[in-house]
């Protein structure tokens, strides 16, 4: 008995089989009855059935029962696997996590009838971003290693958006594999920065390697030996003096949890292990959970759908407007910013520095005109001085959000060499500048038949 025991452990499901046995017994069907193969096309049917084993459903429970008797795991022993230690789950959070209103909501539900899950989801991301001191987060990413790339993928995209091309990204001898992994897919060269004895960063090191083709530094907190940073606010600073990003694997967040927030370190991204820091469920490789929480100036950059509130209703916003940052971003320099950045679907200028070489918004707004660009609205918001309110849409290539630009720009240094060009314009259209003055207070709507 104790050797066919034994034997049982060593077969596989597939050797249990017996031709003809079943292991489920389903209601009858509520919906019509069809033969599937004149619904399909044929190419996605197959010539012959796959090959599942036949086995009885004693066969299936007292096979799997044996086999996780076999299991080494966190609910019988202890479980020490270093930096990515199987964290206890209390079982009141599993039961949650198998709500019917969890587990059975399809993917693609209408917004309508989601929507508890979208305001849980709104709410975690709300917390996940003050527990981090962080201004945005997303939960788009399925695991840490995605949260990473997610996270290198927004920092490229943030110095693409201000045309700079950075093309290193350095990474402590001690970090995790999938730092360099992460930096090396997004197509940046990894750079290893030396750590001293005691563990701790080489501060000195990664100050000489600092510099402006770097575009990011990635580092666990605490790092992969077990130790707090102590220098990690000096780290962030040298970094930021150079216009590097700064990225924190949030692997170790358990152990500086509630002690203080990566934000206030200094940290321009963070990921979250949820599986690990805060108990969702990951057995059998998943579902994993890696959301990604940023600072404000990389928001624009998150990935999308987030989830949004109006009012009580909460949707999935699949916009994510870049266009106006981006043009903000490239005027800041010539013209004046009404209000800091990041901004949303239009960014609002001022020409209040032009105005002072004798040329207005509305000057400027006629010079586009013969630079082939219709003029953004202009004096509004109100509040504004000489204001330009630029709205591109997300439909613009950035080819023609370039060419506008550069258009601004060239006003921008018409104004300080030939402000006569701009006080003229426009001179290419078929009608030349109008008395706007008699346009407003005599205006000529309707046709009539002169003598």
């Amino acid at each position: 008995m104790a050797h066919s025991a034994a034997a049982a452990y060593d077969k596989l499901i597939f050797e249990l089989s017996s031709p003809g046995r079943v292991a489920w017994s389903l209601a009858d069907a509520d919906v019509p009855e069809a033969d599937a193969r004149t619904l399909l096309p044929a190419k996605h049917l197959r010539s012959e059935a796959p090959a599942l084993p036949e086995v009885s459903e004693f066969d299936v429970v007292r096979h799997y029962s044996r086999l996780s008797r076999m299991n080494y795991g966190v609910d019988t022993h202890f479980y020490p696997l270093g930096s990515c230690t199987m964290k206890y789950n209390p079982r009141i959070n599993e039961d949650m996590a198998r709500l019917a209103g969890f587990a059975r909501l399809h993917p693609l539900a209408a917004e309508a009838v989601a929507q508890g899950a979208l305001q849980l989801m709104h709410e975690l991301a709300r917390d996940l971003a003050e527990i981090a001191g962080m201004d945005a987060v997303s939960l788009q990413p399925a695991a840490g290693a995605q949260g990473e790339f997610a996270g290198v993928l927004m920092i490229r995209a943030y110095h693409r958006s201000r045309g700079e091309k950075r093309t290193k990204v350095l990474v402590p001898d001690s970090a995790h594999g999938t730092n360099p992994a992460s930096t090396a897919i997004a197509g940046y060269e990894v750079v290893e920065v030396k750590s001293l004895a005691n563990g701790e960063v080489d501060v000195d090191a990664l100050a000489r390697t600092l510099d402006t083709d770097v575009a990011a530094f990635m580092i666990t907190v605490p790092n992969t030996l077990g130790m707090f940073e102590p220098r990690i606010v000096e780290i962030t600073e040298l970094c930021h003096a150079k216009g590097v990003q700064v990225y924190m694997d949030g692997a170790n967040l358990n152990a500086i949890l509630g002690i203080t927030r990566p934000g206030d370190l200094g940290f321009d991204v963070c990921h979250f292990n949820l599986h690990k820091t805060f108990t969702t469920p990951h057995g059998g490789g998943g579902p994993g959970a890696g959301p990604v929480g940023v600072k404000a100036h990389l928001e624009p950059f998150l990935p999308v759908p987030v989830v949004t509130k109006d009012g009580d209703v909460y949707a999935l916003d699949w916009k994510r407007p870049l266009n106006a940052n981006y043009i903000m971003k490239r005027l800041e320099k010539v013209y004046d910013i009404a209000v800091p950045g990041p901004c949303m679907h239009e960014c609002v200028l001022s020409a209040r520095r032009q105005k002072k070489l004798g040329v207005t918004a509305t000057d400027i707004a006629k010079r586009l005109l013969d630079l082939g660009f219709y003029a953004p609205s202009t004096y509004f918001p109100l509040i504004v001085e000489e204001a330009l309110m630029i709205e591109p849409t997300e439909t613009e290539a950035k080819e023609t959000l370039d060419q506008f630009c550069d258009a601004m720009i060239q006003i921008a240094l018409e104004t300080e060499t030939t402000a006569a060009v701009i006080h003229d314009a426009p001179l290419t259209t078929p009608v030349r500048r109008l008395d706007q003055t008699k346009a407003a207070r005599e205006p000529d709507l309707r046709w009539s038949r002169r003598p």
